[in-house]
């Protein structure tokens, strides 16, 4: 790994600090890729030689994980955070799946990386698939399909995914969670500490539409969850609209209200999450690089 000194290019201080100290909680709780959106990502490597992974806002290591675990054959994966927490955690996740396959962590924002070195097995090419997967919103999108257009393969792909967040979601449950939130931290969704989000000027369909990748199809795959009350709390520790550094001194009683109020809807003591996980798969028109 690389680890840059000050803050890295692309990327304020406050976003790399945002998933700090968070790595573990994260690892625990944040949801899954539906194995139906693995397999289609798996798919898109079918017949390609030496299959190379760029994972972009890696996180703990999700999607080379799923991919791994689901046997697609990688030979190599560049795995991109900007919190080495994250990059930590992804490599104790990923180091017992790898077998033949390289892994390389880089400690960069998503929008500044260029590869480190020559991939191994590829000495003229770059990645066959490049992922995001709920990440692309931390983004300079521009930037990043600049830097996919300079460094990935001819026919490969970019995939980014998401599937919202509890925040989003439109259920009795996380309407009153949500409510219980902005109680505590008033009315505008927190992005962090310092701001408050922002949706982005400009969708991800219409960023791809401007990029060299704008050959684009939409793949939706409907996804059930089912959450302990518990679990809901660990969730909201990592995410960027009720971490725990967010109400200070004030956490411990948004948590206890949170609990009572999860438990409250809860039906044989669990909460039932209907989402929709979303892949947006994009690239090069046919007879383009």
């Amino acid at each position: 790994m690389t680890y840059p000194d000050g803050p890295l290019p692309g990327h304020s201080p406050e976003q790399e600090a945002l998933f700090e100290g968070a790595a573990l909680t994260y690892a625990r709780h944040r949801p899954g890729l539906p194995d139906a959106a693995v397999h289609l990502l798996a798919d898109t490597l079918r017949g390609r030689p030496a299959p190379v992974l760029l994972d972009l806002g890696t996180g703990t290591g999700q999607v080379p994980f799923a991919l791994l675990s689901a046997g697609t054959d990688l030979t190599h994966i560049e795995a991109v955070d900007v919190s080495p927490q994250m990059l930590h955690q992804a490599r104790q996740a990923l180091t017992p799946v790898l077998g033949p396959c390289t892994l390389t962590l880089v400690h960069a924002a998503a929008d500044a990386y260029e590869p480190l070195a020559t991939l191994p097995g590829k000495p003229d090419s770059g990645p066959d698939l490049i992922t995001c997967c709920r990440s692309y919103h931390w983004m300079n999108g521009e930037a990043v399909l600049e830097m996919a257009d300079r460094v990935a393969t001819p026919g490969a792909a970019v995939a980014i995914m998401g599937d919202g967040s509890l925040w989003t979601h439109n259920a009795d449950w996380t309407r009153a969670l949500r409510e219980l939130i902005q109680l505590y931290l008033g009315a505008e969704r927190r992005a962090g500490a310092r701001r408050s989000y922002a949706e982005p000027r400009r969708s991800y369909e219409e960023d791809l539409a401007a990029s060299a990748f704008n050959d684009v199809t939409e793949h939706l795959f409907p996804v059930t969850r089912t959450w302990a009350p518990q679990e809901v709390l660990g969730y909201l520790r990592i995410t960027s609209f009720a971490g725990a550094g967010l109400f200070a001194e004030r956490h411990q009683a948004f948590e206890d209200e949170a609990l009572a109020l999860l438990h409250a809807h809860a039906v044989d003591g669990s909460l039932v999450e209907e989402a929709t996980f979303r892949v947006l798969l994009a690239r090069r028109p046919e007879g383009a690089r």
